[in-house]
């Protein structure tokens, strides 16, 4: 399976998630299955686009929240646009998730490769 087969699945999946989200009762569990398989399958060897995968799983589900108070949840700029401000809102929560799998697939083969590396360096 390539990585881009998987990234296409993995939007199929969050648009469902978006736009019929009482179908299927484990699309964040899916979410994250195909980003950790995406990221051991197709590990990220540059290290700036891994601080970016890093950067992005942080900070894109408080991107699709921005605008909204602090202590409330998904009360963002993003609802108050008619008709798109949810699919997008949904879309930007649900593939941030798809990202923190690829990100922590890559900390775990950054942990298990630096445990295995020769040498007594």
């Amino acid at each position: 399976m390539s990585q881009k087969v998987l990234w296409w699945l993995s939007v199929v999946v969050v648009l469902a998630a978006v736009l019929a989200p009482d179908i299927f009762g484990y699309y964040a569990l899916t979410l994250m299955a195909l980003g950790l398989l995406s990221g051991f399958m197709y590990p990220v060897a540059d290290v700036t686009t891994r601080i970016a995968y890093y950067v992005l799983a942080v900070l894109l589900p408080g991107i699709a929240d921005a605008g909204g108070e602090r202590a409330v949840p998904n009360d963002g700029a993003l609802l108050d646009i008619p008709l798109a401000g949810e699919v997008l809102h949904g879309f930007l929560t649900n593939i941030a998730t798809v990202i923190a799998g690829v990100a922590i697939a890559s900390v775990l083969l950054a942990v298990y490769n630096g445990l295995t590396a020769a040498g007594d360096e």
